[in-house]
């Protein structure tokens, strides 16, 4: 039986993609980064998985963004990113942003979700188990517990970092009040706050808003505080990318399977504004999906965004958008009508 090659990195790797400093840390993160949300879990081929997680590195992809229950089922995206590593990237692992997280639903009973430092702690150590890592190198909480003192959550972030099992410290899905609050309480124990991780795209510009009850954006409080910031469903679950714009619903699509993305979000409003954002993408010679990439990316105060290809020829695509020029005043005032918040819900 033949043996398979061992996989060695593309030299080039480092030459065409862009880094960004994250906030006021010292860590550079690529502009465009690979989310495991999707496409990582036992439903996907692990060839596939591979194929994708070598191509990114090719690409000098250097982040690879992960939680405890990505799948599915949960925890799969983590055990099959730790075949991958071990198996392919782990001479690579210095070269490598590996983050994970705890919030959400993992396991039953009472320390199975939420923000204890009980279920943060523990599901980090599980995490590291089926990463067959030592450590991460960035330990999210996932989402604000309003049961749990804050302190606790940032406490045991506290203790992820000065232990040794992760590096630097992060929060998503905070709303501006709440993340000031935990950057405070971080810091107040001497571990910085390094990034937030919030959704973020043309169709969702919460983090723009001033919402009710707060007194100012989550931008402007990752700006003042100089925190990174690295945004999550930029393509809005596939609704800003050229899939849907027939009005069809591709049979092996989002919204086919309704988890996320419901076949309601297909409406005329949406179409009409994704037909004509469309229109804008190819006047600059680009995909629907790669103008979102570069919308989302204009912003300075955005360090990073979030990819879940589910193929080479989709990653590939997608990076693609980091060799357009930037978006003139008049683009970026042409798709300002159509780059609606709210778009497809």
């Amino acid at each position: 039986m033949p043996t398979e090659p061992v996989y060695r990195a593309a030299d080039e790797r480092y030459d065409a993609m862009t880094y960004r400093r994250t906030g006021h840390s010292g860590l550079d993160l690529p502009a465009l980064s690979l989310g495991l949300w999707h496409n990582f879990g036992d439903t996907t081929p692990l060839e596939t998985q591979r194929a994708v997680l070598r191509r990114a590195f090719d690409l000098g992809i250097t982040h690879v963004d992960l939680a405890n229950n990505y799948g599915p089922p949960y925890g799969s995206a983590e055990a099959n990113f730790g075949r991958v590593l071990q198996r392919d990237l782990k001479p690579y692992r210095d070269e490598l942003v590996i983050s994970s997280k705890a919030g959400y639903d993992m396991w039953p009973g009472p320390y199975g979700d939420g923000g204890s430092r009980k279920y943060l702690l523990a599901s980090l150590d599980q995490s590291l188990a089926r990463l067959g890592l030592d450590y991460v190198d960035v330990f999210y909480s996932h989402r604000p517990d309003p049961s749990v003192p804050i302190e606790e959550t940032m406490g045991a972030l506290h203790t992820a970092v000065t232990s040794g099992k992760a590096l630097y410290a992060g929060i998503s899905n905070y709303s501006p009040s709440q993340t000031r609050t935990a950057q405070r309480v971080l810091a107040d124990l001497g571990t910085p706050l390094l990034i937030h991780q919030p959704s973020y795209s043309m169709f969702n510009r919460h983090v723009e808003n001033v919402a009710e009850g707060e007194s100012e954006s989550l931008l402007d409080v990752v700006g003042d505080l100089g925190i990174g910031t690295i945004v999550f469903s930029p393509l809005a679950q596939g609704l800003l990318t050229g899939r849907y714009l027939s009005g069809d619903v591709p049979s092996d699509s989002r919204a086919a399977v309704g988890h996320f993305l419901k076949p309601s979000a297909l409406s005329e409003t949406y179409l009409t504004r994704a037909r004509a954002l469309n229109d804008i993408a190819a006047g600059r010679g680009q995909s629907l999906a790669q103008l979102a990439l570069t919308w989302v990316l204009r912003d300075p105060r955005i360090t990073s965004a979030l990819l879940g290809a589910s193929s080479v020829a989709q990653l590939e695509d997608n990076v693609a958008a980091l060799s357009a020029p930037p978006l003139t005043d008049d683009e970026i005032a042409a798709i300002e009508p159509h780059a609606v918040d709210g778009t497809g819900r």
